[in-house]
């Protein structure tokens, strides 16, 4: 994606602490095994501005990270959360872990849900692809993990 090694490594240590708002959520509902109340996700909805304000606290490198850690459930359409952004709004590296994030989600066990086949997951991603997710980076993400070369001309 033509990134430097700096936005590069920046990027993945949002990644390792991207739910670091969490911490935060009460056990009950984050273990919860049915579905959340919308007073639940209320509070759900609260951790990346909570896991903002931890990195911006710690200081340091964690203050550069801090706005993708915000931002990382922000939707291509504008439809995500905390505020709503769209498109090109949404920092690179916030459109990046929502990718990598949401993957995830889909193919690790969780207690709420049956996991996701590789198959399923891509074709998921595919799905939400200039709704939820930014295309391009669906585009390059599907590529790295099919382990073909990625050829992007233009930059993201």
């Amino acid at each position: 994606m033509q990134r430097s090694e700096k936005e590069t490594h920046l990027i993945a240590l949002a990644a390792l602490v991207h739910d670091i708002g969490k911490l935060d959520i009460p056990a009950a509902i984050l273990d919860k095994s049915g579905p959340l109340t919308e007073q639940e996700w209320a509070i759900i909805r609260r951790h990346p501005q909570i896991g903002y304000q931890i990195l911006i606290d710690a200081g340091g490198i964690y203050a550069y990270i801090a706005p993708l850690v915000l931002a990382h459930h922000e939707r291509w359409d504008g439809q995500g959360y905390p505020y709503g952004l769209a498109g090109e709004g949404i920092p690179l590296g916030a459109r990046v872990l929502a990718v990598v994030d949401a993957f995830d989600a889909m193919i690790e066990p969780r207690r709420y849900r049956p996991t996701s086949t590789l198959d399923a997951a891509k074709a998921e991603l595919l799905r939400c692809a200039g709704r939820a997710f930014d295309p391009a980076i669906v585009e390059v993400f599907l590529m790295v993990l099919a382990g073909e070369p990625v050829l992007q001309e233009a930059k993201i």
